[in-house]
């Protein structure tokens, strides 16, 4: 017995000691047993870059989870993150003389002395998020005030996925394109110079490590880009024999020298749109996975990369037909002017095949255009931007291709290649282009100006699409060569300042273009249209769905806007732009120089949606008698603008001022809508079995009847229309939300909602009518 008692006590004292042993194992870092969750939850966080302690579980042991066993084997089950998080770590900017050099590609970098001569990122910050592969980077080493110093700076990129590139530091400033790879990557600046000592090794002396977030924007519709070819078009543009000699002038020379081009578009409009303060966002291409060409060892290494795609496309003219053509389109005499635009607008509808509702965005690029040293004239050639319906078009000749760089390598050469323009094989265009930078400048700056045009950008008083072009080389240089143009040295040092840019109406176009949606903007309504109602005590209201982006403000005779109103800069937490902004004369002229305020007031109004809506006379809207109406009670009736344009043989104004805006015991029950492919008219029914008719009884026999839940205190709200040069089809819009449908053609014309302002109410309807309705708008009351 004494022997079995002394074995228990052993047993209970074995158990006690390997509870406290597990006891103070659950508290130690883990190194004896197993890894508590919190520990490992750390070791996770180190894997993945997060900063917290603990990472999202979508299981957890709870008090109010019953069915979970409580027990010491449980273990925490967490969810990884979605997509890589951002590369951790504060820009680094340091000297590793006699230390070892980190890796660009890692997350951690040993604490080192800080150099004064590390290149200083001034553009973009550590960890930013941009959506463009090419992104323009502009900095400074040191302090230039204190020492100006010329060398070079070389940019390594993550991975290695990219060969470094070398740019050139002109007065203590640099600019470079950075290759970008989407999600993160780590990049590092080594700048060198004789005037700075290093350490005699392969280290690099002065670095700057920092990160980049690539984000692609692949839900935008994309820029597609374009060449257009005659259909026995050899394939070749005009170069000068040296150039033909060196690279080529065929068709994938073209291709590849026209896809950096549009890679050079989109590096200066990101950062264009960032210093205006929209964010780095940027239009994008349609990609493929194909041969790179944005450095010149892809195409000797064979190396694929995901990059812009260019159509070819051959018309149905030849190259004669098309040179032909655009002799007989020059001058003030021309008979056949911008047939050249339709038939590239023709050749690319055949190609991509739009179907309605799909916007397509096209910039072209003419191979064909031809120096012809005879006639002193580039034929084949149109510089034209716009469009309308489904395709967006710009269309540019290739008479400046030569001189186009062909990879990011060729940029800075490109733009400092001072040999003059030989015309005896290619042009000097408009005078602009006597070398071979200034012939990039135009052929490349002036593509892009038409490539606003497409984006709905009209003429501006500066930038791009004034003709600021000719300036568009200082974006990627920091110093300028001689110029032929205006027969002087370039500047020394290019400054942001001293270089062309986007105008603050094309920015404020941009911002709620479709091509440059963020992920994080809010979803728009789909209607994009806006408002204009005149109302008492000579105010205007202005109400849109989408809410008003912008007013262009003009005086008699301007062609160009030089004063506007923005309201762009609402966020999502203040409600975005406003829905219904409120104007005055003076509120407008307050914005005008004061020799101009005498003058007629013209404005434009521009909705988020990217709908306009334009007022020729300010002062006559709220002031005409046509704009207001006298209701039977003494009220006055303020008339919207009116939809469609009046213009059918034998159209008659109407007006029809609703019983129930001046009888309180009317009631209306039922609207009639009378209607075919188009809107021949609508009768309101009331409770007492009278009605009005606006319009005629048209179209299908007996019409259709949408009626009013009258026991609910249904009402009238509005009307959607879809209106062109007369009203195709109307929708009612009712108070409890409920729409009817739309009665007539529900595809015709574009999509307008009228619904009065805040504090007013429909008194009536207004407009004309022929065979059908083809004038429509709504009168308004307090």
């Amino acid at each position: 017995m004494p022997f079995f008692k002394e074995l228990r006590r052993r047993k209970t004292g074995l158990k006690l000691e390997k509870s406290q042993d597990s006891s103070t194992d659950s508290n130690s870092n883990g190194s004896n047993g197993t890894v508590p969750p919190s520990k490992s939850s750390s070791t996770l966080n180190s894997v993945y870059g997060s900063s917290t302690t603990t990472p999202p579980s979508s299981i957890q042991p709870h008090q109010s989870t019953p069915n979970l066993a409580k027990s010491k084997s449980v273990t925490t089950m967490t969810s990884l993150p979605q997509r890589p998080m951002p590369l951790s770590g504060v820009s680094n900017r340091s000297s590793y003389i006699g230390l070892s050099a980190p890796s660009i590609n890692g997350t951690i970098t040993p604490k080192v002395p800080t150099s004064a001569f590390a290149p200083r990122i001034v553009s973009v910050s550590d960890n930013s998020w941009v959506h463009q592969k090419v992104l323009l980077v502009y900095g400074q080493i040191g302090e230039p005030s204190e020492k100006m110093l010329d060398g070079t700076l070389t940019v390594s990129h993550h991975q290695d996925n990219f060969p470094a590139t070398v740019w050139p530091v002109s007065d203590s400033h640099f600019k470079a394109l950075v290759h970008l790879t989407p999600g993160p990557n780590r990049l590092r600046f080594d700048f060198s110079s004789p005037k700075v000592a290093s350490n005699n090794s392969s280290l690099p002396a002065h670095s700057t490590c920092m990160s980049i977030n690539f984000l692609p924007l692949i839900n935008s519709p994309p820029l597609q880009l374009v060449i257009l070819l005659g259909k026995d078009s050899p394939g070749v543009f005009d170069a000068v024999p040296e150039r033909k000699q060196r690279e080529g002038n065929d068709l994938d020379t073209a291709i590849r020298k026209f896809r950096m081009a549009a890679y050079l578009w989109q590096a200066f409009t990101g950062e264009q749109m960032f210093r205006h303060s929209f964010g780095r966002r940027c239009f994008r291409f349609e990609e493929e996975w194909q041969t790179g060409s944005l450095t010149f060892r892809d195409k000797e290494m064979g190396q694929m990369r995901n990059e812009a795609k260019v159509h070819v496309i051959r018309s149905d003219k030849t190259v004669k037909e098309l040179r032909d053509l655009d002799i007989a389109q020059q001058g003030d005499n021309a008979t056949r002017k911008g047939e050249l635009y339709t038939i590239a607008m023709e050749a690319v509808k055949a190609h991509f095949k739009p179907v309605q509702g799909q916007k397509q965005y096209i910039s072209l690029l003419l191979l064909d255009s031809h120096w012809d040293t005879k006639a002193k004239t580039i034929t084949g050639h149109a510089a034209l931007g716009g469009g309308s319906g489904e395709v967006q078009l710009a269309i540019f000749g290739s008479q400046a291709l030569q001189s186009y760089p062909t990879s990011i390598e060729e940029v800075v050469p490109a733009f400092s290649d001072c040999t003059r323009t030989n015309t005896g094989f290619v042009a000097n265009d408009c005078n602009e282009s006597g070398s071979n930078w200034e012939a990039a400048n135009v052929g490349i700056g002036a593509h892009l100006h038409e490539t606003g045009h497409l984006f709905g950008c009209p003429h501006q008083e500066s930038g791009i699409m004034l003709r600021d072009y000719v300036r568009f080389n200082r974006t990627f240089l920091c110093r300028e060569p001689y110029s032929t143009r205006t027969k002087s040295h370039g500047l020394r040092l290019c400054l942001p300042k001293d270089e062309c840019g986007w105008h603050r109406l094309d920015a404020l176009r941009f911002k709620n273009h479709p091509c440059f949606r963020l992920p994080t903007d809010a979803p728009l309504n789909p209607d994009e249209s806006l408002q204009i109602w005149p109302a008492d005590n000579g105010k205007v209201i202005i109400t849109a769905p989408t809410g008003i982006a912008f007013v262009e403000i003009f005086t008699n005779g301007d062609d160009i806007c030089h004063a506007w109103i923005e309201y762009c800069n609402g966020d999502a937490q203040s409600g975005g732009p406003p829905r219904q902004i409120v104007l005055t004369e003076s509120d407008l002229k307050a914005r005008l120089p004061e020799d101009t305020k005498a003058k007629k007031l013209r404005i434009k109004v521009h909705s988020v949606g990217q709908g306009s809506q334009e007022v020729e006379d300010f002062a006559l809207l709220v002031k005409s008698k046509n704009s207001t109406v006298k209701l039977p009670n003494g009220q006055s009736g303020f008339k919207g603008c009116k939809l469609g344009e009046s213009r059918q043989e034998g159209s008659q104004p109407e007006q029809v001022i609703l019983e129930t805006a001046h009888i309180q015991t009317k009631l209306l029950t039922s609207i009639k809508l009378y209607h075919g492919f188009a809107l021949d008219g609508m009768e309101f029914c009331y409770e007492d079995s009278t009605s009005q008719l606006f319009g005629n009884r048209g179209g299908s026999p007996g019409g259709s009847e949408f009626n009013f839940d009258t026991r609910r205190g249904e009402i009238l709200l509005g009307f959607y229309l879809r209106a062109g040069l007369w009203i195709d089809g109307i929708e009612i819009l009712t108070s409890l939300g409920r729409r009817s449908g739309v009665y007539g053609n529900p595809t015709g014309g574009s999509g307008h909602t009228l619904i009065p302002p805040r504090g007013y109410s429909i008194a009536g309807v207004s407009g004309s009518c022929g065979q059908w309705v083809d004038g429509f708008s709504l009168i308004i009351t307090r």
